[in-house]
């Protein structure tokens, strides 16, 4: 009989039979629970569980400890900052979005290539995707009962299935917890914003002898958000990072200057916050708060050229420097996302035989987040007429004595609340499963399966946002009868209102209803995930060397989503209702606008619906090669998986990997290769179409323009990414010359083909007329005839993309340095991205390469450095987070006025190609006041570190831009 110890369970349930990893300074875990009979954790790598082999796939472990120790009121912050994680997103990330619907969602992205090629697992089990893209929110995972996250940094297609090309992100909850635990933590930035709550409480009891088991935890985490700035420069609580860093093309290649210039202080000079005319006779004249016209402040000493195309002399092509930058609309931008998370969690479990359980798993979770995504709504290319009723006779006179009836016209639209964005993600998970053992013919088994389903709700709702046709017709004002109406005599007749834009009158309430109904665009998302699951594993022979180990196991799982939009957006012809309201009860027909959607200044949601279904199975072993004492131990590792998609057929993914424990003391290399995939997630496949009409469309084959409609559709037939990845390295782990010291450095090499990219609809006819890309002519019909022709802009698999670098590991423990009580210790990780090189394949380009490019995120070095002291009463703990330089684009090359060479589409000239890294210090410690009850601290970016100055205003994913954070709590574990 297979005696499986509680602390076993709660292995196999956590890692899914799992084979226990290299030994390196980040393998190693919490210690297991005094007295629970299990020799050695295992980790996620592989799906076998075999004692005594190492798996060839690096992997980083957090234990519990360092997560409580980095004291984050979500510990993806603290994951996110491992060094292999470029590009993650979080709190801070798109803030600026008003349609993506991804604020606040907290998602890993491992070796740079994005949330949608990791594969992101708790308790070794899939999460439903908490957006279209398949991507979980990792803030709806159970906190506080986290015991450890075990991070692959490799492809694992073999063992878990498409997602997993960059790796493995595994959540394990302790199953098996005791008693009852706690945390309450309150925060505050530098700058008296931010302010967090965070309250956390778990528990979990045994009873009937310790057969049934039960835990669960509650958790509500409130963040007030950073931002947004006023109009201008300025940011929330008077961070002074921001200048506006703008990257201005001035389209001249060979005159010996840089085609691109980085101008700080950056002023758009085709808008003003109340208001400028922007081209003709009476270019530069704007309009104050008051409504009362004066001349422009240009920057850069610029005076207006007063043409139709509106040029500025002295400037460069769309911006000034310095110069009135009232009106920039940037500083408006949410540096943090608003949220409130609460979170429930449980598990009951039942040991109906010494070998078995059977367990089922409830999470129920919801966030809301609110961000705004820039102040106001800016309209640069309006066409005012000098007859408009709210126009300054002045203004009207000087078109008189010009010979105009007519100017173009830009303003930020001040006088307009700026756009509200809010999310509210949902998820129900419910898990039933059975693990335990068994004995087949004297050998054996371990046993694991069980049944996810999951739901997971996502609402966009947009406020204060203007419909741009009621706009158009609302400027356009007339006097009829004595009184100022819209000129439109149909929008009239539909309950237009005039506004005034010409200086900062506020609307009435009635023009503000019109433009801007209570009732904006919204978008009403349910994905649902069904995964089945069995998994078995044992050592069926003993051979020359040892066991050989063994797994294999089967998988159905089943994606679906459905998405439904406001009538508005997504258009009145298609909308039958939302939530069982008419739609012309909430958005009434109105003729101003167009049946077919697309009204809304930004939100255009659409709806769409879409599903797939996969069916999966492999087998994986682990051979010993040798074990003796001259030639030290090795073992090969292989597994092949077979998967069938219902939308592209069958796959075949494998690995093969192995370790040598060398002779000389403590020395281990190891290596592994593999065939990974990512299969197209929903969005990909049935993405909500988005129709635009093109008036002047070249059609190449009778070089004539037609009228086509654009529609932005899925694409059904998409074929899974395939990968090949492959690592070596070597780790040095405790030799007896150096006890408590480990090291691993590891080459790293990652190739994906197929890659899913989109072209644009001129792309999409010309690469099918020059027989390019055979696969886009089915998407187009430029067919007049009987209408307009279409061409559906889609995904396609034309793309790759490679890259490699290097994983270094080491660290070290001190246990009473200097004759003192507790331990000290060291640890750091550190990530170099050699290359990462993107190439579409098509004529006329060049492959791009990314690596340092520190506005994609993919920091050339990204060091974590980890130094504390505990003790069995205090700890310290102080952490260095590195981001080294990098450049606006490895394409470019940097030159000065004078000495450029000819600028070229593949090789432009620039006059400051650099990008500042950073260096965040973070301070943090404990104190155990009571027996059970710890009150700790912790300082983030204690030197209050600016983020970079870059030209796509900041990068959240990669620096901080919060600044200084304080933070404070009580923890208890009774």
């Amino acid at each position: 009989m297979i005696k499986l110890t509680s602390t076993r369970l709660r292995t196999l349930a956590a890692c899914g039979l799992l084979l226990p990893l290299g030994v390196q300074a980040q393998d190693t875990p919490a210690e297991p629970e005094q007295g629970a009979g299990l020799e050695e954790v295992l980790v996620t790598g592989t799906r076998i569980m075999s004692s005594g082999y190492n798996a060839p796939t690096p992997t980083s472990v957090i234990s519990a400890e360092q997560l409580t120790a980095n004291a984050q009121p979500n510990i993806f912050t603290t994951v996110a900052q491992l060094p292999s994680l470029q590009g993650s997103t979080g709190t801070q990330t798109n803030t600026f979005s008003t349609s993506s619907g991804a604020q606040g969602l907290s998602s890993f992205s491992l070796r740079g290539l994005g949330p949608i090629r990791t594969l992101t697992l708790l308790d070794g089990q899939r999460v439903v995707g908490a957006n279209v893209t398949g991507v979980p929110d990792v803030s709806l995972f159970p906190q506080l009962l986290i015991e450890r996250v075990d991070v692959v940094n490799g492809g694992a297609s073999s063992s878990y299935g498409s997602d997993a090309v960059g790796g493995v992100v595994n959540f394990v909850t302790n199953t098996r917890f005791e008693g009852v635990k706690g945390n309450v933590q309150g925060a505050v930035t530098n700058y008296d914003d931010d302010e967090t709550i965070v309250a956390q409480i778990a528990a979990g009891s045994s009873f009937f002898d310790g057969r049934l088991h039960a835990v669960g935890s509650i958790e509500y985490h409130d963040e007030k958000g950073v931002g947004p700035g006023p109009y201008g420069i300025g940011l929330a609580g008077g961070r002074d990072w921001f200048t506006q860093r703008t990257l201005v093309n001035r389209n001249v290649l060979n005159d010996g200057s840089p085609q691109y210039n980085v101008i700080d202080y950056a002023q758009p000079y085709n808008y003003t916050k109340y208001g400028l005319i922007t081209a003709g006779p009476l270019q530069g004249i704007a309009f104050d708060e008051a409504g009362n016209p004066f001349d422009f402040q240009y920057g850069s000493n610029g005076t207006p050229d007063r043409n139709a195309a509106g040029s500025v002399s002295g400037c460069l092509p769309g911006f000034c420097v310095g110069g009135d930058v009232s009106g920039n609309v940037d500083s408006g931008r949410t540096l943090q996302s608003e949220l409130e998370r609460i979170n429930g969690y449980g598990r009951l479990g039942f040991e109906f035989a010494d070998d078995d359980e059977i367990y089922v798993t409830a999470n129920l979770a919801q966030v809301q987040t609110h961000n705004q995504p820039i102040n106001g709504m800016n309209r640069p290319n309006l066409t005012i007429q000098c007859s408009n009723a709210f126009l300054p006779a002045s203004i009207q006179q000087r078109c008189a004595e010009a010979g105009i009836t007519e100017f173009k016209y830009g303003t930020s639209n001040a006088i307009l609340p700026s756009t509200q964005v809010y999310t509210d993600r949902r998820q129900y998970r419910f898990v039933l499963g059975a693990i335990g053992g068994l004995n087949v013919l004297g050998d054996e088994w371990n046993y694991n399966g069980y049944y996810e389903h999951g739901i997971n709700f996502s609402d966009i709702d947009v406020k204060s946002i203007m419909l741009n046709p009621r706009f158009n017709q609302a400027i356009n004002a007339t006097l009829l009868d004595g009184n100022i109406v819209c000129a439109d005599p149909v929008a009239r007749a539909s309950g237009c209102v005039p506004i005034n834009i010409f200086g900062g009158m506020r609307p009435s309430d009635a023009a503000f209803n019109y433009i801007m109904p209570a009732k904006g665009p919204y978008q009403r998302t349910r994905q649902n995930q069904d995964v089945a699951s069995f998994n078995v594993s044992g050592t069926p022979v003993d051979l020359w060397a040892g066991p050989l180990a063994l797994a294999f196991g089967v998988e159905w799982r089943k994606e679906e989503y459905r998405v439904r939009a406001d009538a508005y957006g997504n258009g009145i012809n298609a909308q039958a209702g939302i939530e069982g309201t008419p739609y012309n009860s909430v958005y009434p027909a109105d003729p101003v606008l167009s049946n077919n959607g697309n009204n809304w200044y930004a939100g255009n949601y659409k709806n769409g619906e879409g599903d797939y279904s996969v069916k999966e199975a492999y087998v994986e072993f682990d051979l010993p090669l040798f074990d003796t004492q001259g030639a030290g131990r090795a073992n090969l590792n292989a597994a092949s998986r077979v998967t069938d998609y219902s939308t592209s057929g069958t796959l075949h993914v494998w690995k093969v990997g192995g370790t040598w424990d060398t002779p000389l003391d403590g020395l281990r290399l190891r290596a592994t290769t593999s065939r990974d995939a990512r299969a197209p997630n929903l969005s990909e496949l049935f993405a909500a179409p988005v129709t635009t009409t093109l008036p002047n469309f070249l059609d190449p084959t009778r070089n004539v323009n037609v009228i086509v409609i654009q529609n932005q559709v899925g694409n059904p037939a998409l074929t899974p990414e395939i990968a090949r990845n492959t690592s070596f390295g070597v780790v040095l782990s405790e030799p007896a010359w150096l006890p408590n010291f480990s090291v691993s450095v590891d080459y790293y090499k990652i190739k994906i083909d197929d890659v899913i990219s989109s072209l644009s609809a001129n792309d999409i006819v010309n690469y099918c007329v020059r027989n390019i890309l055979p696969q886009t002519c089915g998407s187009f019909s430029l067919d007049n005839s009987n209408g307009p022709g279409f061409v559906n802009v889609q995904s396609f698999n034309f793309a790759s993309i490679e890259t490699s670098g290097f994983d270094i590991e080491a660290s070290y423990r001190w246990p009473q340095l200097f004759g003192l009580a507790g331990t000290f210790t060291v640890r750091g990780l550190a990530t170099h991205i050699r290359e990462y090189l993107t190439d579409n394949g098509l004529p006329g380009t060049v492959p791009v390469d990314t690596a340092g490019v520190n506005i994609d995120s993919k920091a050339d070095w990204k060091v974590l450095a980890i130094q504390s002291y505990d003790t069995d009463k205090f700890s310290l703990q102080i952490q260095e987070r590195w981001i080294s330089d990098g450049v606006l684009g490895n394409q470019y090359i940097e030159c000065q006025p004078g000495t450029c060479p000819v600028s070229t589409v593949n090789r432009p000239t620039i006059d400051n190609n650099h990008v500042d890294g950073a260096f965040y210090l973070d301070v943090g410690g404990s104190y155990e006041v009571l027996p059970g009850t710890t009150a700790y601290f912790k300082v983030d970016n204690v030197l209050d570190e600016d983020p970079a100055r870059v030209t796509i205003f900041s990068n959240p994913a990669l620096y901080d831009a919060l600044g200084r954070v304080y933070r404070l709590g009580v923890r208890f574990d009774l």
